[in-house]
């Protein structure tokens, strides 16, 4: 839905997995056999994955001072299950987090959340506030205050209402 450019290094991931689902049309992309590969996940994996989509769509609505779209498992549970290792660049003594296994989503994900705390980036992965969208964008404005995955087509729905609801008296 969004013409955004896509989130900075690995938060992408976070923000392509979030984007699997399109709220408005019905449509869930861990559905089909191209959705899953996308993420490396057979049909066994889809249901914690889904719950993790859910959990980060909940902390990403957090991210732009919503609340929650539904109950989910709190993301901090589900990312304290994702083996990590601190991998040491022998060259120059840089570390970073890295997923134990290339495989687990979750692992990955918990690597992309960690390596955008210390980048300063993961406050920045929002989800749009519209009801029917909540779809993931990656906030570039200057003071971080983008409320919409796409000005031409969330936002502007929403500043429509705004417009008739002052038009008609009323305070939506």
């Amino acid at each position: 839905m969004s013409e955004r450019v896509p989130a900075p290094g690995d938060l992408a991931l976070i923000e392509a997995l979030v984007n699997t689902l399109d709220i408005e049309a019905g449509g869930d992309e861990l559905d089909t056999e191209d959705g899953r590969a996308r993420f490396g996940l057979t049909a066994h994996q889809v249901p914690p994955a889904r719950e993790l989509r859910e959990s980060l769509r909940a902390t990403l609505l957090a991210h732009a001072g919503h609340p929650a779209h539904q109950d989910v498992t709190p993301l901090g549970e589900l990312l304290a299950r994702a083996p990590l290792l601190v991998a040491v660049d022998a060259r120059d003594g840089s570390a970073r987090l890295t997923p134990a296994d290339d495989e687990p989503l979750l692992s990955r994900v918990a690597s992309a959340v960690a390596g955008a705390l210390v980048a300063g980036t993961w406050p920045r992965l929002k989800a749009c506030e519209a009801p029917t969208c909540h779809w993931a964008y990656y906030d570039r404005s200057p003071a971080g205050r983008g409320r919409w995955c796409s000005m031409a087509v969330c936002g502007a729905r929403a500043k429509m209402r705004t417009y008739r609801a002052r038009q008609t008296g009323d305070t939506a």
